[in-house]
């Protein structure tokens, strides 16, 4: 008779399930194995990238993702806490990233300009291929925003985040609300379209470079000092404002 397999329990929680199919949400899962592997690998066997998980129960006890998973082994996965401290001894990763960098792929380059506005350090160029992603995600501590969850699952990466929306604003404020940014917001710091540092600049030295009617019409100006765009308080402004107040108030979706 041959022996039988090892199983091992799997409960995943909260956001987390967004990566499983419908069916096999909120509930344990069972995964039989014949060879012992990592937790990790396990976890990711079942479609959830490592990158957004915090905290690992193996039997009631925290551990990494090193932890090699055993027979009867009960294994409760939660997601990243951004919003509030877990104690350190417990986390997956050393460190929570407090000062939120961000490297977003191709396909999110509104969300880039958007978060930018904000005033986050967003790099974005639309020619990164997925190992550079990788890379600058893990020498750069940023974390890395994708709708590819392959990408999440690449080894260098340690801190990532798939979205689930679609569409800028609603990525923006799906951004907002899972990484507590609220209170960070400091909005018109940044260029939108290349992500420096904004500076103030007088009206006199950018004169020649403005349309007449708007050398007339407004006397704040910034320029950017990595590709010389300059910008000003303009006509959408004062709406831009009122949405980034209801994005501050709500730290989650608002109307545009």
């Amino acid at each position: 008779m041959e022996p039988a397999p090892s199983r091992a329990s799997f409960r995943f929680y909260a956001e987390l399930n967004d990566h499983l199919p419908p069916e096999r949400q909120y509930k344990s899962l069972e995964r039989c194995f014949w060879v012992p592997g990592t937790v990790k690998d396990m976890i990711e066997s079942f479609g959830v990238p490592h990158t957004e998980v915090e905290l690992i129960l193996a039997n009631g006890t925290s551990c990494d993702f090193s932890y090699v998973v055993r027979d009867g082994d009960r294994i409760a996965v939660y997601p990243v806490f951004e919003s509030f401290d877990v104690t350190p001894e417990l986390r997956v990763r050393p460190r929570v990233l407090r000062d939120p960098r961000f490297v977003l792929d191709a396909h999110l380059g509104r969300l880039a300009g958007y978060l930018r506005m904000l005033g986050f350090d967003a790099l974005y160029r639309n020619s990164f291929s997925d190992a550079e992603l990788a890379a600058i995600s893990s020498e750069e501590q940023r974390i890395l925003l994708t709708r590819d969850r392959g990408l999440l699952k690449h080894g260098a990466v340690t801190h990532g985040y798939w979205l689930r929306q679609t569409g800028g604003r609603r990525q923006l404020a799906e951004v907002v609300a899972r990484f507590d940014l609220a209170s960070s917001i400091q909005p018109f710091t940044r260029c939108m379209a290349c992500n420096g540092l904004l500076l103030p600049v007088p009206k006199d030295r950018v004169r020649h470079l403005l349309p007449a009617r708007t050398a007339e019409l407004y006397e704040e100006f910034c320029q950017c000092p990595e590709c010389d765009r300059i910008y000003w308080p303009g006509s959408h402004y004062r709406r831009m404002r009122e949405w980034i107040e209801k994005l501050r108030e709500r730290g989650g979706p608002a109307n545009p």
